[in-house]
């Protein structure tokens, strides 16, 4: 930007005052700024002029705005430059020269003035022989294709790539005879009442030291065996009941080794809620009698029975459930691809055409 040269230094005392444009022409209407710039003695009082927003320096010359005060330290501190800057404007009719009047500052109450400038204020052309023609401002002008044209597309396209993975996966595992999600739930055999009772049976007797050390938690876990097999055998809730109540059940039942299993009982009974104590041959022969009473009674399988029809499985019943659910989502999602692919070329078209 070329700056003005028009400047003028007064130096009294050591006070030098400027003003100078930043440009000595401008359209109407654009602004230019005056600088003002005042060198002093630090500690010299300065008294800049009053220059307000909206006052009109020289004819349509405008203030349009003021800055702060800068100051700035020279020479180490002997000297301090003040600096203030106005923007100034015209929107004359025709194209004017302005002389702008020079500015008084007060040092120490000492006047200086800077010296005048000069601003030329250009005018635009205007069509005098068709006055009456006027032209409204142009409309922005619209891109031709924005996202609000697309969006809905660019979603579409995106669904309908999802819904063809889809539909390519479960057309895999319909083709490949596999469910949706693979099952891979166990169902463990379940074993005869009297193999079940066997098998506490024989921890316990891995672990004799219950005998001395704990004769409460044997005869719980050995009472607890003989009671769930018999509800398994026998189809009462021996779980619930009582010892008395057993052995009366048992005696409707005329089931077998009733003596032995009454002492079985009373001899558990004692141990656990009164404390008492047993010596080890009772354990191991309430123990034995436990296993003998559990052969006796056992209900062996016929081998050579023929094997009922095995009901349908949890599991076949899942899979037949999602096959059918795998054919259904299949030809939606073909139906719905089909749609989609229709609309996505429609809408192409429109955008294109």
């Amino acid at each position: 930007m070329i700056f003005s040269a028009l400047t003028i230094a007064t130096a009294s005392a050591q006070v030098t005052v400027e003003a100078k444009l930043d440009s000595m022409s401008r359209l109407v209407g654009e602004q230019a700024r005056l600088t003002l710039e005042v060198t002093a003695p630090t500690g010299k009082t300065v008294k800049l002029p009053e220059i307000n927003v909206g006052q009109m320096l020289v004819g349509d010359v405008e203030v349009v705005t003021v800055s702060g005060v800068d100051t700035l330290p020279l020479n180490d501190g002997k000297q301090m430059q003040l600096t203030q800057t106005f923007d100034i404007t015209s929107f004359c009719d025709h194209d004017t020269i302005y002389q702008l009047p020079a500015l008084a500052i007060q040092v120490e109450g000492q006047s200086h003035e800077t010296k005048p400038l000069a601003i030329k204020v250009f005018t635009l052309d205007v069509d005098t022989l068709h006055k009456e023609q006027f032209f409204p401002p142009k409309e922005i002008e619209r891109p031709w294709l924005t996202w609000d044209d697309i969006k809905m597309l660019v979603y579409t396209y995106w669904g309908f790539i999802a819904l063809l993975v889809v539909m390519l996966f479960l057309l895999y595992r319909y083709r490949a005879g596999k469910p949706i999600l693979s099952l891979n739930i166990r169902r463990e055999k379940k074993l005869p009442p009297h193999q079940v009772a066997m098998d506490e049976i024989n921890k316990i007797k891995s672990e004799r030291k219950w005998a001395e050390d704990d004769s409460k938690e044997y005869y719980t876990r050995l009472t607890d065996a003989l009671r769930r097999y018999m509800t398994e055998r026998h189809g009462f809730n021996a779980m619930e009941m009582t010892s008395d109540e057993i052995i009366e059940h048992l005696l409707q039942l005329d089931d077998v080794m009733l003596d032995e299993l009454r002492q079985l009982f009373t001899t558990a009974d004692l141990v656990k809620f009164a404390k008492a104590s047993t010596l080890i041959g009772e354990n191991d022969l309430n123990l034995v009698n436990a296993i003998a009473y559990i052969q006796q009674t056992k209900i062996e399988e016929d081998e050579n029975a023929k094997p009922e029809p095995e009901p349908i499985s949890e599991e076949q019943k899942q899979y037949k459930v999602q096959r059918r659910i795998m054919v259904g989502v299949i030809v939606v999602s073909i139906a719905t691809a089909a749609g989609l692919l229709v609309w996505m070329g429609y809408r192409l078209w429109e955008l294109f055409s």
